[in-house]
């Protein structure tokens, strides 16, 4: 591959697992010409399957330096060590990088990557891969009012894109990038609880989930507030009542608040070096 001229309309994907991948296929069907897309990829097997399916080009770390504008950073945030060694060497002023890695903060990047580059933090989250991804986008001390809406163009591809002060990170991590494996916790213990009511396991999936679809929308597009919502399905001395007092009395609303905040804890501690 030449490494001629910078184009200025390539993006380049450092590390394409499955949140990788997710937002290269997002960028594509959003109409970017995979001609304006290059992937690394460390394994060969790896990088004929980003070709046949994406038809893409797979270059080097060196290449999507010189040849990329755009660099997203979507790595293991303990292998962004020796990305950063690879990239740079190599990587010319201007191009702007965008960081997939959870709890590695702007200042981190800006240290090892040439003087003035750069750099735009994001948290996404899984729904990513359905296109219903919630990012929020932090930018870093040499960032512009246009990198910043470049980094919101790729994510709004694959959901939502919210921009945030990167002191928010982690309060934002905790509430929306592990927010799906809280649904997910919920989902699966409602299941149980229609088991013992005498519900077929795929049955009460089916009642859980389609609740679920229709409650997040009506929240998303009703514009009323939760409390609104939910009392409008809490009848007096209802079925919904009694079990609110159930989950009042068993405490899961301290249960929730102390859950974020130990999530919030933990990713300061990932940001600080803890393990």
């Amino acid at each position: 591959m030449s490494s001629s001229a910078v184009h200025p309309q390539r993006i380049a994907f450092l590390g394409t697992g499955k949140i990788g991948e997710a937002l290269l296929s997002g960028l594509l069907r959003a109409g970017k010409r995979p001609a304006e897309v290059l992937v690394t990829a460390r394994r060969p097997e790896r990088a004929a399957e980003l070709r046949e399916r994406h038809g893409v080009a797979v270059c080097s770390t060196k290449e999507a330096a010189e040849l990329a504008d755009t660099l997203i950073l979507a790595v293991k945030p303990q292998d962004m060590g020796a990305l950063m060694d690879e990239l740079a060497p190599h990587l010319a002023p201007g191009r702007l990088v965008i960081s997939a890695a959870a709890g590695i903060p702007t200042g981190w990047f800006e240290d090892r990557l040439p003087p003035g580059t750069p750099v735009v933090r994001v948290m996404p989250n899984t729904p990513v891969l359905v296109d219903e991804g919630m990012s929020v986008i932090s930018g870093g001390s040499h960032t512009t009012e246009e990198h910043l809406r470049r980094a919101e163009e790729i994510f709004a591809s694959v959901g939502k894109v919210l921009r945030l002060p990167e002191t928010q990170q982690d309060a934002a991590t905790a509430l929306s990038g592990s927010g799906p494996a809280y649904f997910y916790y919920l989902v699966e213990a409602m299941t149980d609880a229609g088991i013992l009511l005498g519900l077929p396991r795929q049955v009460a999936h089916d009642l859980i989930v389609q609740s679920a679809i229709g409650a997040s929308v009506m929240l998303r597009d009703s514009g009323e507030h939760p409390v609104k919502l939910r009392e409008a399905v809490t009848s007096p001395a209802g079925t919904t009542i009694a079990a609110i007092r159930e989950l009042e009395n068993h405490g899961v609303r301290a249960a929730l608040l102390g859950a974020l905040e130990a999530a919030r804890d933990r990713s300061r501690e990932l940001a600080s070096g803890g393990k």
